[in-house]
């Protein structure tokens, strides 16, 4: 079922007229999960643009004119370093982010140059809803295969390498009572690269997402195991369950190479 953007109307009024009055955009799309699923009262507005020439440029004006037009509360501005070839900004439309005792209103803007060939992989990104692109420069085309298999392929076997040394740095913090340091490392060592590893095994064209999304990309009742191995009181107990789960998934993906 599609997702009901209806309290971004104004917003979707605003990028679809946009073009006219910013020529140098030639692509606009919403992606993000009004596309991939898992869209809800407090999903934000995912929009990605691109466009010809500077995206400096452009992004400035697409956010002046957003800020003189929509109703804007803050912005808030990544690093011009970011993005190499663009500019993004996450546009608050509501004093409190974390309030959620209404629903939610929030864009995440990405303004790009237009690359020689502009293509989105489905299977990672879903299909984004076009709301400018009279060109057709937007390609729906899968990512190259063979780099994403290589890269699962290194990912994997640095986490069958670093395995022993994770779990000592793990143990060792734990040992000495450096529960911060112990927090971190479980995380760093023991829970993302055990998500990596379900990834790669359930969901592998999103094999490098992260902890996000676990319930859209999992099987049923592994995103529940996984929050079971998060920090806690008893973290030894659930460092060393994440590391035999780690080894358990080695153990597979080794016989499917």
């Amino acid at each position: 079922m599609a997702a009901d953007l209806g309290r971004y109307d104004d917003c979707l009024r605003f990028l679809t007229a946009l073009p006219r009055r910013v020529p140098a955009l030639q692509v606009v799309v919403v992606n993000g999960s009004a596309v991939t699923g898992g869209w809800d009262d407090h999903s934000d507005l995912d929009v990605e643009a691109w466009c010809g020439g500077d995206a400096a440029t452009t992004y400035d004006a697409v956010l002046a004119l957003a800020r003189d037009e929509l109703p804007v509360d803050h912005v808030w501005e990544l690093p011009e370093a970011t993005w190499p070839d663009g500019r993004q900004c996450f546009i608050h439309f509501q004093p409190d982010a974390a309030d959620l005792g209404r629903p939610t209103r929030l864009v995440d803007l990405v303004v790009l140059t237009t690359p020689e060939r502009l293509t989105v992989d489905t299977r990672r990104h879903g299909t984004p809803i076009v709301l400018h692109d009279p060109e057709g420069l937007l390609v729906l085309e899968d990512d190259d295969e063979a780099a994403m298999e290589a890269a699962r392929r290194q990912a994997v076997e640095q986490t069958a390498q670093r395995r022993q040394t994770a779990a000592w740095l793990v143990e060792r913090a734990v040992a000495r009572g450096d529960l911060a340091e112990a927090t971190t490392l479980h995380l760093r060592f023991a829970v993302e690269p055990l998500v990596r590893l379900l990834r790669i095994q359930h969901c592998p064209a999103r094999w490098d997402f992260g902890l996000r999304y676990l319930r859209t990309d999992l099987p049923d009742g592994f995103a529940e195991r996984v929050e079971a191995l998060l920090p806690g009181p008893d973290l030894g107990v659930r460092t060393r369950a994440a590391f035999a789960w780690q080894d358990e998934l080695l153990a597979q993906l080794a016989r499917v190479t």
